[in-house]
Protein backbone atom coordinates (compact mmCIF):
# COMPACT_ATOMS: atom_id res chain seq x y z
CA UNK A 1 0.00 0.00 0.00
CA UNK A 2 1.27 3.69 -0.84
CA UNK A 3 2.15 5.96 1.93
CA UNK A 4 -0.59 8.37 2.54
CA UNK A 5 0.66 12.18 2.61
CA UNK A 6 -0.47 14.23 5.35
CA UNK A 7 -1.87 17.71 4.38
CA UNK A 8 -4.16 20.19 5.76
CA UNK A 9 -6.94 21.32 3.74
CA UNK A 10 -5.51 24.38 2.86
CA UNK A 11 -1.96 22.14 1.79
CA UNK A 12 -4.20 20.33 -0.21
CA UNK A 13 -6.12 23.32 -1.85
CA UNK A 14 -2.59 25.40 -3.06
CA UNK A 15 -1.02 21.80 -4.44
CA UNK A 16 -4.78 21.23 -6.22
CA UNK A 17 -4.31 24.77 -7.90
CA UNK A 18 -0.52 24.50 -8.57
CA UNK A 19 -1.85 21.72 -10.86
CA UNK A 20 -4.49 23.40 -12.58
CA UNK A 21 -1.74 25.64 -13.33
CA UNK A 22 0.64 23.82 -14.50
CA UNK A 23 -1.98 21.84 -16.80
CA UNK A 24 -3.95 25.16 -17.73
CA UNK A 25 -1.05 27.74 -17.90
CA UNK A 26 2.68 25.94 -18.08
CA UNK A 27 1.50 23.06 -20.42
CA UNK A 28 0.17 25.56 -23.27
CA UNK A 29 2.87 27.23 -22.57
CA UNK A 30 5.50 24.42 -23.20
CA UNK A 31 3.49 23.12 -26.71
CA UNK A 32 4.18 26.79 -28.13
CA UNK A 33 7.69 26.80 -27.08
CA UNK A 34 8.13 23.46 -28.31
CA UNK A 35 6.80 24.60 -31.71
CA UNK A 36 8.07 27.87 -32.20
CA UNK A 37 11.27 26.02 -32.07
CA UNK A 38 10.49 23.04 -34.05
CA UNK A 39 9.66 25.84 -36.57
CA UNK A 40 13.66 27.19 -36.52
CA UNK A 41 14.79 24.32 -38.38
CA UNK A 42 17.11 21.47 -37.06
CA UNK A 43 16.39 19.97 -34.12
CA UNK A 44 19.65 18.09 -33.74
CA UNK A 45 21.44 21.52 -32.88
CA UNK A 46 18.58 23.63 -31.84
CA UNK A 47 18.97 24.70 -28.17
CA UNK A 48 16.25 26.32 -27.66
CA UNK A 49 13.91 22.89 -28.88
CA UNK A 50 16.61 21.33 -26.22
CA UNK A 51 15.43 24.04 -23.37
CA UNK A 52 11.78 23.06 -24.07
CA UNK A 53 11.84 19.59 -24.03
CA UNK A 54 13.50 19.97 -20.50
CA UNK A 55 11.01 22.30 -19.12
CA UNK A 56 8.09 19.88 -20.45
CA UNK A 57 9.59 17.13 -18.69
CA UNK A 58 10.05 18.82 -15.57
CA UNK A 59 6.50 19.75 -16.12
CA UNK A 60 4.86 16.42 -16.59
CA UNK A 61 7.16 14.88 -14.08
CA UNK A 62 5.40 17.95 -11.09
CA UNK A 63 2.00 17.04 -12.57
CA UNK A 64 2.66 13.01 -11.98
CA UNK A 65 3.90 14.02 -8.78
CA UNK A 66 1.03 16.31 -7.48
CA UNK A 67 -1.13 13.77 -8.93
CA UNK A 68 0.16 11.32 -6.50
CA UNK A 69 0.37 13.09 -3.71
CA UNK A 70 -3.43 14.16 -4.07
CA UNK A 71 -4.84 10.47 -4.65
CA UNK A 72 -2.73 9.18 -1.76
CA UNK A 73 -3.56 12.50 0.80
CA UNK A 74 -4.78 12.16 4.31
CA UNK A 75 -6.61 15.51 5.30
CA UNK A 76 -5.84 15.92 8.84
Amino acid sequence: MAERTKLTKAGYKKLEEELRYLIDVVRDDVKRQLAEARAQGDLSENADYDAARGKQAEVENRIKEIEYILNNAELI
